[in-house]
């Protein structure tokens, strides 16, 4: 008898078993690992199905994994083995690194759709994994702009005009005034049209807004004087290195004296049409924690003729006249939504002729100061609160130099979503024409409140206070009350259907009171 051979327990069956099943296990361990770096650097989810060539191979993979993952020998896969669903019901990496290494697409577990190279094609998935990528040109690294954020679903998107867009609109109404003063009453009606445009620059760096506006009108029926306005405005800002922006602007305007005006002409038949031509200039920088901001404007302003009832042209050349500005301001950021700030003005107004029609020197100098703070919490309340002093001297000794307290303020607050309320408060001194009258301070308090009463439809109610105070015994103070209100109802994105109502009321200390009522509606095209 020959020797008797140690047999192994392990049966020929079983040890292919285990061989085959440790060459999958190892070939399927690669790419798994390949798969889990890619995903630790891009962010990749695993997969809790199997592609979709898994299915088309006519099931010899489902088989293999099987197989691989039964590692006792008894003909069940173990849990918690590659390609095997836990206990929980989710899958382990393998069969995600299977489908990863056939080029197929796969699901994380989210449920989102994961692209493959088929999908999204070789030279961006080369891009995405490429470490020195290439600098993209200046116009790719876009600023963001304001007039793109203020932008809603109900805006248009205007018209493409080389690297600019505009956005015009065109507004035809027809209108009713009844205008009650010194126990008169006068009413007419007419047609106003109103023209709005904005055009913007789509620039990377600085930005051109130039934004216009007028109103024409024609009486169709009663009497009443017209009204026309042009207005044009330009602000070139200029992005510069460390913390800089500067402005430089420019405007024309021109509109015809309101007869309430105190410097109108009492018994004129057509007031004088005024323009007015204005630039300046302006530059911001951030030291830190402080912002410096300085400013000068010059504005100068022309008179036409006046027209009496008579027929009789009057010359208002002297009251023409050139006026400049400077202003400075320092503000301490104490965080980003609140800036307490300090601020200096100093202003000379020079006329064309040294004495006006009746011998006095209006030319001057005015000075101010105040402190303040701005506020910015984001869309629900921002603007800024300031008090301060101001200060004008004339030339002519026979003129006393005005003398105020000053309470200016500028709020957004939006207390819920849809609704807007602006309130604005100014303190002015402003000129006067009367001989021996120096001017007046004006005190104007504005509150505007609109409202989205509905998706396509807007109300708008405004209330206002301006009150002219004179020097003590010079002339009757007087006060002016306005109030209106108005709806737009959007029928389309390009067509609004407008309406207004509103109310002037004037009183005077000494004279009589005089009141306005008007009404009107009208189209909106826009594009």
């Amino acid at each position: 008898m020959g020797k008797e051979r140690d047999t192994s327990s392990l049966t020929p069956l079983r040890a292919t078993r285990f061989a085959v099943s440790a060459v999958l296990l190892a070939a399927a361990a690669l790419p798994q690992s390949a798969f889990a770096q890619s995903a630790q650097s891009y962010g990749s989810g695993t997969s809790t199905y199997p592609s979709s060539s898994q299915y088309s191979s006519g099931g010899n993979t489902g088989d293999q994994q099987t197989q691989a993952a039964d590692l006792d020998g008894d003909g069940v896969p173990d849990p918690g083995q590659p390609g095997v669903p836990s206990p929980d019901g989710t899958a382990t990496g393998t069969q995600t690194g299977a489908a990863q290494q056939n080029g197929t697409s796969s699901t994380t577990a989210s449920g989102d759709q994961q692209p493959s190279d088929e999908t999204t094609g070789s030279i961006l998935d080369e891009d995405m994994r490429r470490l020195n990528t290439r600098e993209p040109a200046i116009d790719e690294r876009r600023l963001p702009r304001k007039a793109d954020d203020a932008l809603t679903e109900k805006d248009t998107d205007g018209i493409r005009v080389g690297t600019f867009i505009l956005r015009p609109s065109i507004t035809q109404s027809i209108n009713t005034e009844t205008t009650k003063e010194n126990g008169t009453k006068e009413s007419r009606g007419f047609l106003q049209t109103d023209g709005n445009a904005t055009l913007t620059s789509d620039w990377a760096l600085h930005q051109l807004t130039v934004t216009s506006q007028g109103s024409w009108q024609q009486n169709i029926s009663g009497e009443g004087e017209e009204q026309p306005s042009f207005q044009i405005d330009g602000d070139l800002r200029l992005d510069l290195p460390e913390d800089t922006v500067a402005h430089l602007k420019g405007g024309y305007r021109f509109y015809r004296e309101d007869t309430d005006d105190p410097n109108a002409i009492s018994d004129a038949s057509k007031q004088s049409n005024v323009q007015e031509f204005s630039t300046g200039a302006s530059i911001e920088r951030d030291f830190g924690v402080l912002r410096g901001t300085t400013e000068l404007d010059v504005v100068r302003t022309i008179y036409s003729d006046v027209t009496l009832a008579n027929g009789t042209d009057v010359s208002l050349s002297d009251r023409d006249q050139t006026a400049g500005t400077f202003r400075a301001r320092i503000g301490y950021e104490l965080s980003p939504a609140l800036i307490p700030f300090i601020e200096g003005t100093v202003g000379k107004t020079a006329y064309d002729e040294t004495r006006d029609s009746s011998g006095y020197a209006r030319s001057g100098n005015s000075y101010g100061a105040k402190a303040g703070v701005q506020v910015d919490l984001g869309e629900k309340l921002r603007g800024e609160v300031s008090a301060g002093y101001e200060t004008a001297s004339f030339d002519d000794d026979r003129l006393a130099s005005i003398d105020t307290a000053t309470v200016d303020a500028n709020i957004l607050w939006s207390p819920l979503r849809g609704t807007n309320v602006n309130f604005d408060l100014q303190t002015s001194i402003q000129p006067s024409t009367t001989p021996g009258l120096s001017g007046y301070v004006s005190h104007a308090l504005t509150t505007t409140i609109t409202h989205q009463l509905r998706d396509n439809l807007q109300a708008t109610v405004l209330g206002g206070v301006t009150l002219r105070d004179y020097p003590s015994g010079a002339t009757s103070d007087e006060t002016v009350y306005t109030t209106s209100a108005g709806l737009i109802w959007n029928i389309n994105r390009y067509l609004d259907l407008t309406s207004t109502i509103g109310y002037e009321l004037t009183t005077r200390d000494e004279g009589t009171d005089s009141q306005q009522w008007r009404a009107g509606v009208g189209l909106r095209l826009k594009r």
